[in-house]
């Protein structure tokens, strides 16, 4: 049974919130085909090269899985990855990412992201999660590897929502001291770190 180009396209996102033209292309879709889709309404241009349907579903991470989306190699972390956890009181207007130093900025028209490069190839895997949102591996740093990374940015961010990420961590129970310890060290801000998880015992 042969199918439609829009019947094809409402498979492959039907547990997605938005499919990259490649998923389009590699389905059996034209880029004529969402040409014509697009314009008559039957298929919403996201950003370039990223679709979705109309109908789609919009999720609480809806920001995280576009960024992620139009940044493949990139991981997301600090004060997107405390909202995503529901630590502190944090709500960035834009996606907080971190891609390998050689890597070309992304080009993502929304949402605005937050770029943090770094040089160190641990740090996309050692304390980071494969999460599985809206049908994408969205790769967010642990909690406790969220903390360690406040401190390492700390001039970026300020050490009062370094400090409340600590505390809230704890008092939720996310992470334990011992965790946040380790990932300190791995970041090479253990000794900043210290007092204040002492001051906390």
């Amino acid at each position: 049974m042969t199918t439609s180009p829009f019947q094809r396209i409402q498979a492959l996102a039907a547990s997605r919130e938005a499919v990259r033209t490649s998923e389009l292309v590699e389905a059996g879709v034209s880029n004529q085909a969402i040409t014509r889709m697009v314009r008559r309404g039957e298929l919403e241009k996201v950003r370039r090269g990223v679709y979705r349907l109309p109908d789609s579903p919009i999720t609480e991470h809806h920001d995280l899985v576009n960024a992620i989306k139009g940044a493949p190699r990139a991981v997301v972390v600090l004060l997107s990855a405390l909202r995503f956890h529901g630590i502190g009181t944090q709500n960035p207007h834009e996606v907080w990412i971190q891609i390998p130093i050689k890597a070309h900025a992304p080009k993502i028209e929304w949402p605005p992201v937050r770029i943090i490069r770094s040089s160190v190839d641990s740090l996309f895997t050692e304390g980071v999660e494969q999460h599985r949102l809206s049908g994408e591996i969205v790769p967010v740093t642990t909690p406790a590897r969220t903390v360690a990374d406040c401190f390492k940015q700390r001039n970026k961010i300020g050490i009062d929502v370094c400090v409340e990420a600590l505390r809230e961590t704890l008092r939720t129970r996310k992470a334990t001291i011992g965790q946040m310890g380790e990932m300190g060290r791995l970041l090479r801000v253990g000794k900043v770190m210290q007092p204040y998880l002492e001051a906390m015992i």
